[in-house]
């Protein structure tokens, strides 16, 4: 990584406004941790730092699973709409590529739901590979509300899951979903009771993430992002290239020993 951008992580990392984050090395979980009371409501500084935060949990390897999560029982209420026009002309048009952090990284990141998911806080949900909520929750892009629309990303990915229908029911109306509405639409991977409920969707699910091959998620990640941007014959091209790559791994190589052997594998997350 080249010193100035290595400076620069690290400067957004100190003074971290409204969000913090601790690694659980026995579980290996990265928890990014929107907490700003009451409703968490994420900052312009803070988008940056949330992409720094993420970065720093794809190269820890104490870290296999990222999971993002708002304090005090509430995942959060959006941005921080008050300061939006203090900002610079033209200091807005990059917001997508923050919220895209979980895109980006390599390993499974997963979103737990509480209470609200609005405007850009819907839009790094939606980023995740795994979104988990309370059946209470609901998710919402509001921004018309505002006169203006989604800026992080929140369109596109709603459009290319949902549909376009749906897109416009929920933008143009600025529609709050009921998250059960939102499982049925795509938006949301599973819906649980409660808090207590989601605690333990989360352990489960981190579970069966760690007990995967690390090279195997990653790989699949990588497939899946050209789903939407590619022709099927590029999907598939480039998924045989992928199935080809892995089986030359020693996680692969376990994996057929432990099916042969009928045991649990024990992957290395070794080529």
């Amino acid at each position: 990584m080249p010193k100035d951008y290595a400076d620069l992580r690290a400067a957004l990392l100190r003074d971290l406004d409204g969000l913090r984050y601790e690694v659980d090395d026995k579980k290996k979980i990265g928890w990014l941790i929107l907490d700003r009371p009451p409703l968490n409501i994420v900052s312009y500084r803070g988008r940056s730092q949330i992409n720094a935060i993420i970065e720093c949990f794809g190269q820890d390897p104490d870290v296999r699973v990222v999971v993002i999560r708002g304090a005090n029982g509430t995942y959060t209420s959006g941005g921080d709409v008050k300061a939006f026009p203090a900002i610079e002309t033209d200091g807005m048009s990059h917001l997508a590529w923050n919220m895209a952090a979980p895109e980006r990284c390599p390993k499974p990141v997963i979103c737990a739901i509480e209470k609200y998911a609005m405007g850009v806080g819907f839009e790094l949900a939606m980023a995740c590979d795994i979104r988990l909520a309370t059946k209470d929750s609901v998710v919402a892009l509001p921004e018309v509300s505002l006169g203006q629309i989604p800026g992080s990303g929140g369109s596109q990915r709603v459009a290319r899951i949902a549909g376009l229908t749906r897109a416009i029911d929920m933008m143009m109306l600025g529609r709050r979903i009921p998250a059960p509405e939102a499982q049925q639409w795509g938006l949301l991977t599973r819906v649980v009771e409660d808090s207590a409920a989601l605690d333990k969707e989360i352990d489960d699910t981190v579970a069966k993430l760690v007990a995967q091959s690390p090279l195997a998620l990653k790989t699949i990640k990588r497939v899946l992002s050209t789903a939407y941007e590619t022709s099927i014959g590029v999907g598939l091209e480039v998924e045989g290239h992928a199935y080809e790559k892995l089986r030359l791994t020693d996680d692969y190589r376990e994996g057929i020993a432990a099916f042969s052997e009928k045991r649990k594998p024990k992957f290395k997350d070794r080529l």
